[in-house]
């Protein structure tokens, strides 16, 4: 391990490329923890081996390896854990088949010789468990620091079947494939698969699938449905290869044949990769879950299907009754052809409520995707050791893909229907504005030329829309200025953005004259026309952008009287509206707030007025009081703004609002550098990572794209232009 590195944690499990269930579940998981955390914490593995002669070729995250059936191996991996000092705690992945011994009773010559504290995940948990088996799970959950099970069923069975204790289980769910949401029509495409109505099932092939009972059902679904094509997608399980080879495939084979269905039937033999798996599942019309064993704790085909957005007809094992609702799917008997048949026709027939359940599946499920649960299982080792509370959040990576989505030639569109652009929205000036501003940052941070191709997309579209004496803030899908504005829109705020972007353009160097010169000239028509914004937000974008523009070195005459006019217009609101208790500029608090502050101090630091300085830091300090709650970041919600004399809201927070509070913490880091802004930023920036009131990513790693904002109780999964490029533009102040 690195000898710089101030923690680690070490999952026990299987991994690949050993093909199993677990190890891949296991390479998700540890692979979302360093995607996520690794800057600071580092997830290793310690991987189960059959025996000690067969060996694979693991990559760098994997630091011990155990043979399974070697008691002396188990003590040896833990003596070599506890010397390892950076490790500060072990991650067991529990399945009986994957540990020797009794019931996989070798484990607790791991636990017994571990001195490092522990965290275990039950993937199997059975009721009425013979006593040898209740013996050995109550001794692990004893010595456990916490339990994590994947079911409230499976909390419940611990408690009760096995005596754990309560106070020590947390609920994480299954992670599932962070997928964009999509129609079939694409995959189907890639699969050959036009035009034909696709059911789908995956995973390892055993016996105990349970995959003739549909293949039986399909006799008669074809004759109502002949497009109809099941599609069963997996290798068979390299221990069912070794204690009986492909006996089953070749009977379901057989079966088919026998049946007439071979045009309404494919077996794909392979261990498919994610890539794959979910083309599989963006065809799917209806997945299928044909598990044979009522007691199942988990299934994580299960899991990803729901996840991918696809309705679900499933056995009523144990974790499908607790995840397939009448809203979701439909749960039908074990063994029963003609329950299959039946719930397939019931779907088939009635296609809106079958794309109506695949809808509501996936709005369900956001929150178990691999990052979600990363930081939920992050947060049950903190729990164990408060140190792993303070690992820092790694910022993702940048992608410009869902910019790129939602821009077409005229200028960017508003919103989106989850990830897919919604082309009635229109086109606005503030979200053109804010776009502008984002490429032509991202431009100078990297000097990637490919992205000046949506600055002028969105300076062209300034263009049209942006001349003082023919303003237009919002333009329809036709491409026509819109006759009737939406309520909430305010022409000023439109107009401080469009000021704001132009003059960011103009001092922004190394642009083309293709983008520098009509920005200029659409600039001097604004700056000549010395624009009457009243609007609090407006003049405090104007002021960001002229400053901007004048740090860069413009001798322009007409800044510094524009600056001037409007700090002090922010300033004297300040003073007319505050009180002991009240530092700031209106009666309520509302939106883009840091801009606000973030004007008086760039103004300020421009000028050296120590009155516009003083009054952005005093009221930049209010708003981190208001905003901050046990060291996260609380973004005011839209729900009821936070109005003087009365509580907050904490609902409907918004990523514009985020970013600007990045925006105003970074000028105020660098007036103070010695000061707690740049940390604090960098925690403002991490309720876009999950570190928020719901505990969940906002930004989409899949997309690269928003969600707009936290409800009460979940995301709202619509990516739409503001929310994207709001996370952009704090993103390229947190490099």
């Amino acid at each position: 391990m690195p000898k710089n590195l101030k923690r680690a944690i070490i999952m026990l499990s299987t991994f690949p490329p050993r093909e199993c269930g677990l190890a891949k579940f296991a390479a998700h998981l540890s692979g979302s923890l360093n995607a996520i955390f690794g800057d600071d914490c580092d997830m290793r593995v310690a991987a189960m081996n059959r025996d000690a002669v067969s060996r694979f070729r693991y990559p760098y995250r994997v630091a011990l390896q155990i043979s399974q059936n070697d008691p002396a191996d188990y003590v040896r991996a833990a003596e070599e854990i506890n010397d390892m000092p950076h490790v500060r705690l072990v991650h067991i992945q529990h399945e009986f088949g994957i540990f020797g011994g009794k019931l996989g009773s070798h484990l607790l010559k791991f636990t017994e010789a571990l001195k490092k504290p522990f965290v275990i995940t039950y993937h199997t948990v059975l009721p009425e468990p013979a006593a040898s088996m209740r013996s050995i799970v109550s001794e692990l959950s004893r010595q456990a620091c916490r339990i994590i099970t994947m079911t409230e069923i499976s909390k419940r069975l611990l408690v009760d079947a096995y005596g754990a204790d309560a106070a020590k289980l947390a609920v994480v769910p299954h992670g599932i494939l962070p997928m964009p949401y999509e129609d079939q029509s694409r995959a189907k495409g890639r699969l050959g698969l036009t035009g034909r109505t696709v059911l789908l099932t995956f995973g390892l092939l055993s016996r105990n699938k349970g995959i003739e009972y549909v293949i039986e059902a399909l006799t008669e679904v074809v004759r109502r449905n002949p497009e109809v094509t099941y599609l069963v997608v997996g290798a068979t399980h390299p221990e069912i290869i070794i204690r009986e080879g492909e006996s089953y495939r070749k009977r379901l084979v057989t079966m088919v044949y026998e049946l007439g269905l071979a045009d309404h039937v494919r077996f794909y033999d392979e261990f498919v990769s994610d890539e794959s798996l979910q083309t599989f599942l963006h065809a799917a019309d209806i997945y299928v879950s044909t598990s044979l064993d009522p007691n199942q704790a988990v299934s994580g085909t299960l899991s990803y299907a729901i996840g991918s957005g696809r309705p679900v007809i499933s056995t009523a094992f144990a974790q499908a009754k607790e995840s397939v609702s009448s809203e979701t799917g439909l749960l039908v008997g074990f063994r029963d052809p003609r329950a299959y048949a039946d719930a397939i026709h019931r779907l088939l027939d009635d296609p809106e409520n079958r794309v109506r359940m695949g809808s509501e599946a996936f709005a369900r499920t956001r929150q178990m995707t691999w990052p979600n649960v990363a930081l939920m299982t992050m947060r049950v080792f903190a729990s164990c050791d408060p140190d792993l509370d303070k690992v820092r959040l790694k910022p993702m990576p940048i992608k410009l893909a869902h910019i790129e989505r939602l821009t077409d030639d005229f200028g960017m569109l508003q919103f989106s229907v989850r990830n897919l652009p919604d082309a009635e929205s229109g086109y606005a000036v503030d979200d053109n504005a804010r776009a502008l501003i984002a490429a032509v940052r991202h431009f100078a941070r990297f000097r990637k030329r490919s992205v000046l191709g949506l600055a002028e997309t969105y300076l062209g579209f300034l263009g049209q829309a942006g001349h003082p004496a023919r303003f237009v803030g919002l333009f329809g899908a036709d491409h026509q200025p819109a006759l009737t504005p939406s309520p909430s829109d305010n022409p000023d705020d439109a107009k401080g953005r469009l000021i704001m972007a132009l003059a960011e353009v103009a001092a922004t160097g190394g642009l083309p004259p293709a983008i520098a010169e009509p920005n200029q000239a659409l600039l001097n028509e604004w700056l000549d026309a010395s624009p009457d914004i009243k609007s609090t937000r407006a003049a405090a974008f104007l002021v960001i952008g002229l400053a901007a523009l004048r740090r860069a070195g413009s001798a322009d005459p007409r800044l510094e009287p524009l600056i001037t006019k409007h700090c002090d217009h922010l300033a004297s609101l300040y003073e007319a509206q505050r009180s002991e208790d009240w530092e700031w500029f209106e009666p309520c608090i509302s939106y883009s707030n840091g801009a606000i502050c973030e004007a008086l101090l760039s103004g300020g630091r421009l000028t050296n007025n120590r009155r516009w300085l003083a009054i952005g830091r005093k009221t930049l300090d209010f708003l981190i009081g208001v905003t901050f709650r046990d060291g996260r970041y609380v973004a005011i919600g839209q729900r009821d703004w936070c109005h003087q004399g009365r509580p907050r809201s904490l609902y409907d927070q918004q990523p514009e609002d985020t970013a600007t509070m990045v925006s105003a913490l970074s000028v105020m880091a660098e007036i103070d550098p010695a000061g707690p802004y740049a940390a604090l930023r960098r925690t403002v920036f991490e309720w876009f990572l999950g570190r928020n009131t719901l505990g969940q990513f906002v930004y989409n790693m899949a997309t690269g794209g928003c969600y707009d904002g936290l409800g009460e109780h979940a995301v709202n999964l619509n990516q739409g232009a503001e929310s994207t490029v709001a996370y952009l533009l704090a993103r390229l102040q947190v490099l």
